[in-house]
């Protein structure tokens, strides 16, 4: 099988070549979000690009890890925790989120959220906060206020 070099839009936001398939289905951290893989390891850079679809009024798994994330959205309106901010995500916007940085994307309430996302072809697993972890996150009212679990 060649690699290919080439992955056009069969139509808005679902690209040749791959499946578009629920993320973490069985885990329950996370709500209305699909993904499609892009580019992966066959290509040899050494990165992932993926595209995530967040529903509207749905989010992504609260989590960190060692691997870092570089983030665009094309599509929708959201926002998102990284760190220890909500950043408002408009299209088009870069977001860095760093070695074992918080970090939770969520889409408004009207309409989904797309985002490419980089990461290294090898990484590390998620890690979920723990009781003591969510405490010291909503220590932050807007943070608090933000975070689904």
């Amino acid at each position: 099988m060649s690699v290919p070099m080439h992955r056009g839009q069969r139509e808005p936001f679902v690209w040749e070549g791959g499946e578009v398939l629920a993320y973490k289905e069985s885990d329950g951290t996370f709500r209305s979000v699909t993904r499609q893989v892009l580019s992966d390891a066959e290509h040899g850079q050494g990165t992932s690009l993926r595209y995530f679809e967040v529903g509207p009024g749905g989010h992504t798994t609260l989590e960190h890890h060692e691997h870092t994330h570089v983030v665009v959205p094309i599509r929708g309106r959201g926002s998102a925790l990284v760190v220890d901010r909500i950043v408002p995500l408009a299209l088009h916007d870069v977001v860095f989120v760093p070695s074992w940085g918080w970090h939770q994307f969520r889409a408004a309430d009207d309409e989904p959220l797309g985002f490419l996302c980089a990461v290294t072809v090898e990484r590390d697993r998620p890690v979920l906060p723990t009781e003591e972890d969510l405490g010291e996150l909503r220590r932050d009212p807007a943070i608090a206020a933000f975070i689904r679990v």
